[in-house]
């Protein structure tokens, strides 16, 4: 038997049957056995449904010999009408199918019914309603409802209704009972799945709450078990679970997808969540749904990430090219990163190629970059197919291999020569040559014919070549050779993109000899009155071995046939002939002699005489034009006198021009001539030509030259090289070449020639081409014109665009050059792929939009279509921040046409610029114009430090560091403190809030002697960010010094002077002291001068510093290494009053003020009258303080004036009540009550320039207690006593009323000072914090709230 091929009957006696409701059987016979056509392989067992004829299933059977065979399809859908057939199959394919056969499967219960819900819950009835299942699997021939009391199965009652109905009012329930209620659906095969939800009758069902206490536990690459706490029911049974996710992103603002639903376990507790995607990231919520609805969601989950796995897929898109004679380029359509599976730098492809012919032996390459999109495969065979396959791999295992694909390598010339070269001379110029054919894994293409390579040895130059068309042809005769020469003979074969090797060794052959030319350059040196010598060369062309030479001679007036001959031998060149007539004229004649005779003679003429000379130059020198061509031309001259002896032969010499050296072209020309044909000459060149004439006395001197003669153009000898050929569009290619050598041009180029043709497509089989018996279809020599396009190019460029070529077909191209003559030969032909060009534009309309503080979202669209040269594979966006391009660049892929993309994971309050190209198979476009987007503000990061100094027994100043991470543009910071444990049984949480960045730090005045205090900063952008926290313990600092003792005050007229004497002395001498001062309108003391020096004891004060009306008691505090020390026992109280004239007494400014008032109420009640609305213009209500912004100038005796700005500082007291105690009142001063107006209108001169927010929260509180904080650019430097010491501009005096009873108390302040540092202050209910105005304010001034 020949040859399998696949069956051509279908099986006989096919019979199926349904044998439930997912399987149906079939029986058959075979084919008849001559119609299976080979060895039967098995059966394919087909069934398809009628609704749906693409759903195939195929069952594969394998033979069985022996009578009947049978077999099954399960796992089909039920109730359902399907087709059946079955064909027998061979290895080379499938038989044909047995006619269809129309079999249902069985019916089978139905599926569970949807959406149970109920209504209308009274006290002893409601009502159920449903839908109808989705899988019937059958007739639907009713419902049944059963109820039955929760967890009492004797309960139970069914009733049954008709198929149409989907509600049902269940009654006689008893009242808050909880009742389980079944739905089932029922087929002629029976009752299908119950749905069943709990409800308790009369309390209508609720949402249920939310699942808690998410676990993750057996986490695998595609699934993790999820285990929880369920939520409140809603009284009602849970119907479904919903898990949901965040993938691959994590983060607050990323969104969420359903990842898995459960039905039907009420009382779960875990869930398996299965499809995940292996090596991602993953956080999960859940909520749990009930008939009325579903719950909130549950808290996050931890992230989680699955394991990884091998790639679950194949790289897409596969096409293989040709790339040359020995390779071939593969490209496909990389994985994206969500089907990577595993570390992205683990992923890489393997290839597997292939001959079909030589199955077994794969051979494979891996490619490490998952980003690659192409390979080219090397060292492969000439003009063979190959199969590939590729498959994907990560650092688990590799993905399944694609399907393969094919591809041809080019045709190239033979790497082998034809074998048995053999060569055989048949005659004196002619050689018989006979070949076999090359090997044929090495013809590399088809053989198009046979070229000889044949040189004369030692004679020749250049081998010459003889063409044998065809490759039937395996012989040839050389003809035309030199006579017995030895011939180098070499024989290649070509194919049509040029000559393969030529067979190796060199063979050697001599043409057979003949009959000898005559000998040359026969001379008379020597001739007397009756002698003379004879001089001769052997001929120039021998045809054989000389074997001797004969002398004929006879006097020119004797008869011709009377010569005396003599013979010499083959080595002599000279012979003297004696006895001689004198003064006569004899004739000579000279042969040769081989083994085939004698040879044709040498003839010249000689007169026996003494009187010889040189002879004369030959004369009139011509080369006729009509004479000239490409490679040769005609002297002609006239001889000159032959000084009588007669001239024996003329030697011609050329020269090329412009700079070449004369050169003899010939020295044997007879001396007969008067012409000569001078050959060999090179095209289009200019020559000159010279004569000599040589007698047996010697050369005459040479003749004058010819003028310049130019031999005619000729097709220029070789073709451009370097000829390549690229895709430029999809429907051009762009032509480069080199032009030939200038020796070559042989004229004048007057350009070029591309001939071009479109082949075959590569998948047309390959054997076709390599039978075709008339290679003369196929270009030899350009001869195929037919099936080539020209294209003229001029000269001077070396690149052409040819255009309008098909889409997605090969060219061929070949160029020649060409000048007025003709064509040179052709180039070598260069294949190309027309049809696929990176796209020429980049991405349109690129805009980059913020969308959270880490994310940007970019959108683009594709570039024009005219630009896209193919269809686009996806983009490559490229992003970096604005000012580090470098350090910063990343790319993500697009391997889809998508053309929006989110950008993740980015810096916040960041530039960002984005750049995008677009790419196709032929490779990457341009890449757009950067665009610029700014990620948006986030929280900012811990301030960088947190510090304290000048740490006292009640105060001190914190400071801190700008965050390194600001995220934004900080808005400010909050300060809270609070004491570790509770003072007196009251723990007070004190919570500041500074306003802009360039302050960062804060005076606190009323901390508790020796309590530790926990400290707490945050920065501000859009939101406050983490905390540093700090401990720090009020003074006094162990090691430090002692109380210095007997602190007593004088006062005189302007001056008041404190006194001390040092206290015990400290771990290290004192270095200093520090005077802390309390005014009896506020209840905190404060620094008051610093940097005393420790010898002094006694510190003077002038009275111009201290507020008038207002008294003071002093304090002193020794410094050592160790810190400030314990202070003194406070000085007696000492009024700062000056002794005041009349309009400063009291009943004066009674008087004034009850004038004044009277004079108020006229103007208030005029105002009343003309406009009550402006009365609280400036005033908020309640207890918060409006902004009021305004530029005051102070006329106080020509002092400089204060600017007061805007500064936004909030302060915060919370109380918190630790151990049940009420904390007591504050001693000093009481709790004070601001109403509008008092501080709206009763500021004389004072500004109160800021936003002051005042919060409070007392729990417990009799009172609200204060704080005393104040804030400075830096922490302070020196006391503000000395300060305003040195500047005695500037005073501030507060005076304050007696309280009387709960009255609202009066302020009046007056300012006066330099434009120097700019004061806002913050009114709490019993603090002041101040602060300077802004960064260009000068040193603060240390302790100046402590006389607010």
């Amino acid at each position: 038997m020949g040859l399998s091929a696949v069956p051509t009957a279908p099986p006989q006696n096919v019979q199926t049957d349904a044998v439930n409701s997912t399987t149906i059987q079939f029986l058959w016979n075979p084919p008849p056995q001559q119609f299976i056509n080979g060895i039967n392989q098995g059966y394919k067992l087909l069934a398809w449904p009628a609704e749906i004829p693409e759903a195939f299933t195929v069952v594969t059977i394998a033979p069985d010999f022996h009578g009947a065979h049978h077999g099954y399809i399960t796992n089909l859908k039920k109730f359902t009408a399907y087709f059946t057939s079955v064909l027998c199959f061979t290895t080379p394919g499938d038989g044909p199918p047995s006619t269809p056969q129309l079999v249902r499967t069985h019916e089978d219960k139905p599926g569970a019914v949807g959406h149970l819900s109920f209504t209308e819950i009274l006290d002893t009835s409601l009502k159920v309603s449903w839908q109808e299942p989705l899988e019937k699997n059958g007739v639907i021939t009713g419902y049944q409802v059963s109820w039955e009391v929760y967890g009492r199965n004797g309960s139970r009652l069914t009733h049954t209704l008709n198929s149409t109905t989907h509600e049902y009012k269940i009654q006689g329930l008893s009242s808050l009972t909880t009742y389980t209620i079944d739905v089932a659906a029922v087929t002629a095969a029976g009752a299908g799945l119950a749905t069943s939800s709990t409800i308790s009758s009369g309390v209508p069902p609720e949402l249920p709450g939310a699942p808690s206490n998410l676990v993750i536990s057996n986490i695998s690459p595609r699934s993790a078990t999820l285990q929880f706490r369920p939520g409140y029911d809603g009284k009602t049974s849970i119907s479904r679970w919903i898990v949901e996710g965040q993938v691959g992103a994590i983060g607050e603002e990323e969104e969420w997808v359903s990842l898995y639903e459960e039905e039907n376990e009420p009382d779960a507790q875990t869930l398996e969540i299965p499809n995940l995607t292996p090596y991602t990231h993953y956080r999960f919520r859940m909520r749990q749904v009930n008939i009325v609805g579903a719950s909130p969601f549950s808290q996050s989950s931890r992230v989680i990430q699955t394991l990884q796995a091998p790639p679950d897929v194949a790289p897409t898109s596969i096409t293989v090219r040709t790339a040359s004679e020995t390779s071939l380029r593969l490209r496909w359509v990389p994985l994206p990163d969500s089907q990577y599976n595993g570390n992205p730098e683990s992923v890489g492809y393997r290839i597997k190629y292939w001959r079909p012919d030589l199955r077994p032996q794969a051979l494979a390459q891996v490619i490490n970059d998952r980003l690659e999109r192409e390979f080219t495969i090397e060292g492969l065979e000439e003009w063979t197919e190959y199969e590939l396959q590729m498959q994907a791999f990560n650092a688990i295992g590799a993905g399944p291999w694609s399907e393969a694909v094919r591809g041809r390598t080019r045709e190239s010339v033979p790497s082998a020569a034809p074998e048995n070269v053999s060569a055989e001379a048949v005659s004196s110029t002619q050689i018989l040559l006979t070949w076999a054919s090359v090997p044929e894994q090495d013809q590399n293409g088809l053989i198009l014919g046979y070229k000889i390579l044949f040189r004369a040895k030692e004679l020749d130059p250049e081998p010459r070549s003889h063409v044998v068309r065809g490759n039937h042809t395996q012989s040839a005769l050389l003809t035309g050779l030199r006579k017995f020469v030895l011939y180098e003979l070499q024989v290649l074969a070509f194919t049509r993109i040029g000559n393969g090797v030529p067979s190796s060794p060199l063979l050697l052959e001599r043409t057979k000899d003949d009959a000898p030319g005559p000998p040359v350059r026969l001379v008379f040196p020597e001739v007397r009155l009756t002698s003379v010598r004879i001089v001769w060369q052997p001929p120039e062309e021998p045809n054989g071995i000389i074997l001797g030479y004969q002398i004929a001679y006879r006097l020119a007036s004797s008869s011709p046939n009377t010569f005396t001959t003599v013979e010499v031998g083959a080595t002599v060149r000279q012979f003297t002939a004696t006895e001689l007539a004198p003064e006569s004229a004899y004739i000579f004649r000279l042969s040769a002699k081989t083994r085939q005779g004698w040879g044709e003679p040498l003839e010249a003429t000689v007169i026996t005489t003494e009187k010889r000379e040189r002879p004369a130059p030959p004369r009139e020198l011509l080369v006729p034009q009509a004479e000239v061509t490409a490679r040769s031309l005609r002297l002609q001259w006239v001889p000159g006198s032959d000084g009588a002896s007669p001239i024996r032969y003329f030697t011609v010499q050329v020269r090329e021009l412009p700079g070449g050296e004369w050169h003899t072209y010939s020295s044997s020309i007879s001396h007969e001539a008067t012409a000569c044909a001078v050959e060999r000459l090179r095209p289009f060149t200019s020559y000159k030509l010279r004569l000599k004439a040589t007698n047996d006395i010697g050369d005459s001197d040479f003749s004058a030259e010819t003028d310049a003669v130019t031999t005619l153009q000729d097709v220029p000898g070789e073709p451009p090289s370097s000829v390549s050929v690229t895709p430029h569009t999809t429907s051009s290619v762009l032509i480069q070449w080199q032009p030939p050598r200038d020796e070559s041009l042989n004229g004048l180029l007057q350009g070029y020639r591309i001939y071009y043709r479109e082949l075959e497509s590569e998948a047309s089989s390959a054997t076709a081409s390599k039978t075709l018996k008339t290679p003369s279809a196929l270009r030899a020599e350009l001869t195929a014109q037919s099936s080539f396009k020209t294209v003229n190019s001029s000269s001077t460029l070396t690149t052409y665009e040819l255009t309008h070529l098909k889409k997605y077909r090969r060219y061929e191209v070949i160029l020649t050059a060409y000048n007025i003559i003709g064509e040179s030969p052709a180039s070598a032909p260069v294949e190309v792929f027309v049809g696929e060009a990176a796209p020429a534009m980049a991405p349109q309309n690129v805009q980059v939009t913020p969308l959270t503080a880490s994310q940007l979202e970019v959108t683009w669209e594709p570039p024009p279509p005219e630009s896209q040269d193919g269809n686009i594979q996806g983009y490559k966006v490229y992003y970096w921040e604005a000012d580090s391009q470098n350090e910063t660049e990343k790319m993500k892929v697009l391997f889809l046409p998508e053309t929006v993309l989110k950008l993740k994971n980015l810096t916040s309050h960041t530039p960002y610029r984005v750049s995008i190209s677009a790419f196709n198979a032929a490779g990457d476009g341009p890449r757009s114009d950067p665009r610029q987007g700014r990620t948006h503000q986030a929280a900012p990061g811990t301030p960088s430090f947190l510090a304290f100094s000048e740490i006292t027994s009640t105060t001190l100043n914190v400071s801190w560091g700008e965050p390194v991470a600001a995220n934004g543009v900080l808005q400010g910071y909050r300060v809270v403190y609070e004491p570790l444990a509770p003072v007196q049984g009251v723990s007070k949480v004190v919570t500041v809030d500074v306003k802009g960045n360039w302050q960062r730090w804060l005076k606190v005045r009323d901390l508790t002697k020796g309590v530790t205090y926990f400290f707490r900063v945050q920065a501000r952008t859009i939101a406050y960010g983490p905390e540093l926290q700090a401990n720090v313990t009020a003074g006094p600092a162990e090691g430090s010094p002692g109380s210095p003792r007997d602190v007593s005050v004088s006062k005189s007229a302007s001056e008041l002077t404190l006194q001390w004497t040092e206290g015990s002395v400290g771990r290290t001498p004192t270095t200093g002291y520090v005077i802390e001062v309390r005014p009896s309108d506020e209840g905190l003391w404060d620094m008051f001068a610093k940097d005393i020096p420790r010898s002094a004891t006694s510190y003077t004060v002038s009275l111009d510093k201290l507020r008038q009306g207002v008294t003071y008691e002093f304090r002193v505090v020794a410094v050592n290494q160790a810190g400030y020390g314990e202070p003194s026992s406070p000085s007696t109280a000492v009024s700062a009053q000056v002794e005041t004239p009349f309009y400063g007494e009291w009943w004066f400014l009674l008087v004034m003020a009850l004038s004044s008032l009277i004079v108020l109420l006229l103007v208030v009640f005029a105002l009343v009258l003309h406009g009550q609305n402006k009365r609280y213009k400036n005033c908020g209500t309640g207890k918060n303080i409006s902004n009021v912004e305004e530029t005051v100038t102070l006329d106080n005796g020509g002092f400089a004036a204060l600017e007061l700005n805007s500064r936004h500082l909030n302060v915060k007291n919370t109380f918190s009540k630790k151990n049940g105690t009420r904390s007591p009142p504050r001693p000093s001063p009481g709790g004070l009550h601001y109403s509008d107006e008092d501080i709206c209108n009763k500021y004389n001169s004072a500004v109160l320039t800021e936003s002051t927010n005042l919060k409070e929260k007392s729990v417990d509180a009799s009172e609200s207690e204060g704080t005393d904080s104040e804030s400075e650019d830096t922490p302070p430097q020196h006391s503000f006593v000395n300060h305003y010491m040195s500047d005695p501009t500037y005073y501030n005096s507060w005076k304050r009323r007696a309280p009387a009873g709960r009255a609202p108390h009066r302020y009046e302040a007056v300012a006066g000072g330099e434009a120097g540092p700019h004061l806002h202050t913050v009114v709490t209910t019993q603090s002041a914090v101040f602060a300077p105005a802004g960064p260009g304010a000068r040193t603060p001034l240390t302790g100046f709230s402590s006389f607010v």
